[in-house]
């Protein structure tokens, strides 16, 4: 079977900087930080006390009590990204075939509030007063699952969990079923709720946080000499992708072309990156490949970009080494530096990015980029400002803890 064109026809979000396909693209693209000191919770005997909160969302406005009391808040934010989406998709789910729309869904940690709350319930008050549904709410599949539900979707459904590359495999997998004809459309992409204290606290203690508290829009400060760490942040986002056939079949609006997917492992430590980035480049090129593009064909990439300092050197020696000389001419940014690291979900958000930025022929900024880090091998980090080029193809980079790599490759939509 010949492989079928895969398209991207809507995409929501639930982020730090905005609720809606609207604001978030306005912040990202004006370089405004979503970053501030966190009120969840009190983070006063912490190390760090600042993250990437959704602020703007109040889950009454979309769920009733009933359904929010029975959702851990990462699958809240999945469930409405979902609807945002689907809603820009244009698709008639009444008119639809069912049978073949499936979800895949990743996250890195899924239910933590769910899972802080109910021990707490445990040793305060016995094994018997803890919640029945303590398990449907926390477990990783439960986005997928409630997307599923409701919209009545009997396709091919699962959670990824590959810890920050779980978004951008989830895409990746939704693109091989509906190339390979196990589905025709797919909602797809990735939630995460962690900013919590015990979520905080672990990744405090590995050492991996920044802990500049006393400028929080500042904190998340990729491919900068001073950078200190990545910046943890909470929301969601999801894509509608489909066959190309189907989308015109029903009269939808294209966004882009969802191209190619590369994936690799570094094999080499469970928290560090390889150092001379050899699985980071092995997904960007399986990508391109996978895509039908030359590393002269991409002008911009989205990078992973978390502003630590054993990872941001080495994601841009693995750009040097797959594009060569090319690397010097196409674009290179962190949104990360904006909205803080979304963990799980981070790779849907930044596709979603990726989208937005192909739409509009703009490569949004890295901000806080004061003193390029010269290991980051002068790439053009777009400092700053957004910088207006053409974008007919991108890269969408994402690595996570266990040396999971994932590499997106997207184009514009030509019929």
């Amino acid at each position: 079977m010949h492989p079928r064109r895969v398209v991207v026809t809507g995409a929501g979000v639930v982020s730090p900087v905005g609720c809606s396909k609207e604001t978030a693209w306005a912040a990202v693209r004006d370089g405004r930080s979503g970053i501030r000191t966190i009120t969840a919770f009190d983070t006063s005997g912490f190390d760090v006390h600042i993250a990437g909160e959704v602020r703007d969302f109040d889950p009454l406005d979309h769920l009733s009590k009933r359904e929010m009391s029975r959702l851990d808040r990462f699958v809240q934010f999945a469930v409405v990204a979902a609807d945002q989406a689907i809603t820009e998709s244009g698709l008639d789910l009444e008119a639809e075939d069912r049978r073949r729309i499936g979800a895949f869904i990743g996250t890195g940690i899924g239910g933590l509030h769910e899972i802080e709350a109910q021990h707490a319930r445990l040793l305060q008050s016995g094994p018997h007063r803890t919640s029945p549904l303590m398990i449907p709410k926390l477990m990783t599949n439960a986005a997928a699952g409630q997307v599923t539900m409701r919209k009545g979707l009997m396709g091919p459904s699962m959670s990824v969990s590959s810890a920050c590359a779980s978004a951008s495999h989830a895409i990746g997998e939704a693109l091989k079923c509906i190339r390979y004809g196990t589905a025709d459309v797919m909602v797809c992409g990735g939630a995460e709720a962690a900013v919590t204290p015990m979520g905080l606290s672990g990744v405090q203690q590995s050492k991996a946080l920044s802990t500049r508290n006393d400028d929080p829009p500042a904190a998340s400060r990729p491919f900068d000499l001073n950078r200190d760490g990545f910046v943890m942040a909470e929301g969601a986002a999801i894509l509608i992708i489909e066959c190309l056939e189907h989308a015109r079949q029903r009269g939808a609006e294209i966004l882009v072309e969802l191209a190619g997917y590369g994936a690799s492992s570094d094999a080499y430590h469970v928290t560090l990156p390889d150092p001379e980035g050899r699985g980071a480049a092995l997904a960007m090129a399986h990508a391109l490949e996978d895509a039908g593009l030359g590393p002269q064909d991409v002008d911009y990439i989205n990078a992973h970009g978390t502003s630590t300092p054993a990872g941001d050197d080495v994601e841009a020696k693995a750009i040097c080494a797959v594009f060569g000389d090319h690397a010097h001419k196409l674009a290179v940014s962190s949104s990360k530096s904006v909205f803080g690291h979304l963990l799980g979900a981070s790779g849907a958000l930044e596709s979603a990015v990726c989208v937005w930025a192909m739409l509009d022929d703009v490569c949004p900024p890295t901000i806080n980029l004061d003193d390029p880090d010269p290991e980051c091998c002068g790439l053009n980090f777009v400092p700053h400002q957004a910088q207006q080029r053409r974008l007919n193809a991108v890269l969408c980079n994402s690595f996570g803890f266990g040396g999971h790599n994932v590499s997106l490759a997207l184009r514009k939509f030509a019929g």
